[in-house]
């Protein structure tokens, strides 16, 4: 039997909700990972005694407690409350055996409070259903489990968490855009499949395969394929990046599912995927009271426990992305049980767009304004969500549901792709605020010196190029980036310190030179050390060979050699970066020229941008595109 003991007014029947409405299922409760290697702590914690943790199912002996007051364990309460107007929750479980289960809140600072508790004695797969309003939560807090026993085992399973509906819930679309990563996609592909219960509830998965090593050209793709049935449709096409291949997706599903419309749910294909995710994004959105875009979270690949940045936003006038909004964690051990950081996972913090990791868009804000600009890859998501804001369309980062996605601080950011960036930050920023020429033309101004005094002479040739470019204006995005991407890689090529060698075999670099050489630390008086660190290089002081460490290959200590052989942050390599003064010489007066002409012409240009917008994210354009090719 299950009976009740506390707080009475959190009971089915007594929260006001609408039991005439139907309930649709946002959330579960999990107890361990879809994988090995998510961490277990991530969904549930033993916080005393023995209790063994399955992934729907929680097992508790004699005289043990556990709590899911864990990033995956919370319903984010607070998100809800924000984003509809949901009166309650109701919280439906399985249970066996004898004990206690509660069901617990949060506020803003983290602090719990008992809203509900249920005593179980001697139950036989008993089911019980609670309710509790959702009515406390604006600034901050959650919802969770705490499940403890004396005497006396218990077994909680099938959690899960359901609203009454809205709206007739419209079907859901994954997008993946794959380029040669067949294992990975594969993976991604193998994870989504293995959740049945949320599998069997998508309309479609549509993959756009832009690679030349093909998916269907490997068994394993063709039993997913075969698995999965009329669920998957497989395009292939070019490749036009992370753009039009997501934008192919898009264009597909709209127009399988008009006109009735479709959730967007776009992901990249070598996440780890926790399916979880997909329905609560799928839930929020369609329970939402207006269409928002609904957003995962990104944890690290590498280090499976940390998350990277609660929610995020741009500041455009330094061209910098994936800057945390205020009160957002950054970099956070979300295993951590220290009262500090368990706090701030439960503040709402409010994103300015998510990236395209994974996120939901409903396809009404693709009808609204338009689809993403073929900008080829990077800022293109950034873009888009700043235009669906301007346009009354929000962005929620929804706490507790997550993805995993390669670290950021592994990844070598000193690659061809930096053209891209640059541009394409550049276009974001003269559509989408006042352009303050003067803050990016001296950010543009610090980037080159960086660039030039620690002999990144590919990375200042890529820099410059994406700022001549962007003073052309729209026509340089007439081939989606498909040619463009070709011409830019060959520049990073041509020039030597781009390439990367084995560390036991660097050519020209006696393995007698490379002993490592640490940097003294941050200087106080950064502009006297540059005209230092410039001087000694005009003047052509001796300064030798030294190897760096990637932590350590700042400007100010990579400039005090000739020749620096430099770990490459993914840790796979190094590159060997050697003084050159004549072209050091040419990319500064080149330099000169075109941050001169941005501060002349960055007004017109911005404008010019502005007027070709709906153009450039037309349907008519990206037909051009995607279909008749």
């Amino acid at each position: 039997m299950v009976s009740s003991i506390g707080d009475q007014t959190a009971r089915v029947g007594q929260d006001g909700a609408d039991r005439t409405a139907q309930q649709i299922v946002v959330q579960r409760t999990l107890f361990v990972g879809p994988t090995a290697e998510a961490p277990e702590d991530l969904y549930s914690l033993v916080t005393r005694g023995v209790v063994v943790r399955e992934r729907g199912r929680l097992m508790l002996h004699r005289h043990a407690c556990a709590t899911t007051n864990t990033y995956f364990g919370r319903f984010p309460a607070t998100y809800w409350q924000r984003w509809t107007s949901a009166p309650a929750v109701t919280i439906e479980f399985v249970v066996t055996g004898d004990g206690i289960v509660r069901i617990m809140a949060s506020d803003a600072t983290g602090g719990p409070r008992t809203v509900v508790v249920r005593e179980v004695v001697n139950a036989h797969a008993e089911t019980v259903r609670l309710s509790v309003r959702l009515d406390r939560f604006v600034d901050g807090g959650g919802l969770w489990f705490e499940m403890e026993t004396d005497e006396g085992e218990l077994t909680v399973e099938r959690v899960r968490w359901s609203v009454g509906r809205l709206r007739s819930r419209r079907p859901t679309a994954v997008v993946i855009c794959t380029y040669n990563r067949v294992q990975d996609c594969v993976a991604t592909l193998g994870t989504l499949v293995g959740d049945r219960e949320v599998f069997a509830d998508l309309d479609s998965v549509y993959v756009v395969d832009q690679g030349s090593d093909t998916l269907d050209a490997y068994g394993e793709f063709e039993a997913l394929r075969r698995e999965m049935g009329a669920t998957l449709r497989y395009v292939r096409q070019r490749n036009l990046g992370g753009a039009g291949g997501f934008t192919r997706g898009m264009y597909e599903a709209m127009r399988d599912h008009a006109p009735e419309g479709v959730n967007l749910l776009l992901m990249d294909d070598d996440i780890r995927l926790e399916p979880e995710t997909v329905l609560r994004l799928r839930g929020l959105a369609d329970r939402a009271d207006q269409s928002v875009l609904v957003g995962a979270q990104m944890l690290n690949l590498l280090h499976p426990n940390r998350l990277h940045v609660g929610a995020e936003t741009a500041d455009l006038a330094i061209l910098r992305a994936g800057q945390p909004v205020e009160g957002a964690m950054t970099n956070a051990d979300l295993t951590d049980r220290e009262d500090l950081t368990k706090a701030e996972q439960h503040p709402r913090v409010d994103a300015v767009y998510n990236a395209w990791w994974t996120c939901l868009i409903p396809s009404e804000v693709v009808e609204t304004i338009g689809y993403p600009l073929p900008l080829f890859f990077q800022w293109d998501d950034i873009e888009f969500g700043l235009r669906a804001r301007e346009h009354g369309f929000p962005t929620v980062t929804l706490a507790g549901a997550g993805v995993w996605h390669a670290d950021f601080a592994w990844k070598n950011w000193d690659d061809w792709s930096r053209y891209f960036s640059f541009r394409n930050a550049l276009i974001t920023s003269a559509l989408h605020s006042d352009f303050d020429r003067r803050s990016i033309v001296g950010y543009l101004a610090g980037q080159l010196v960086d660039a030039l005094v620690s002999m990144r002479y590919g990375l200042a040739d890529l820099m410059l190029r994406a700022v001549q470019d962007f003073l052309r204006g729209p026509d340089v995005l007439a081939d989606a980036g498909a040619e463009t991407s070709a011409g830019v890689r060959k520049a990073w090529c041509d020039h030597p310190e781009t390439q990367n060698y084995p560390a036991s075999a660097v050519p020209g670099v006696p393995n007698t030179a490379m002993s490592m050489t640490a940097a003294a630390g941050t200087p106080s008086m950064m502009r006297a050390v540059l005209v230092k660190r410039l001087l000694r290089q005009l003047l052509r002081r001796p300064g030798g060979i030294a190897a760096v460490s990637s932590a350590d290959a700042h400007w100010w200590h990579v400039s005090l050699f000739d020749t620096a052989v430099v770990t490459d942050p993914s840790q796979e390599g190094v590159r060997v970066r050697q003084l050159d003064l004549d072209q050091a010489g040419v990319l500064a007066r080149r330099g000169a020229v075109l941050l001169g002409r941005l501060w002349r012409e960055g007004r017109a240009a911005r404008d010019e941008w502005r007027r070709r917008l709906p153009e450039l994210s037309g349907r008519e354009t990206w037909e051009r595109h995607i279909v008749s090719r």
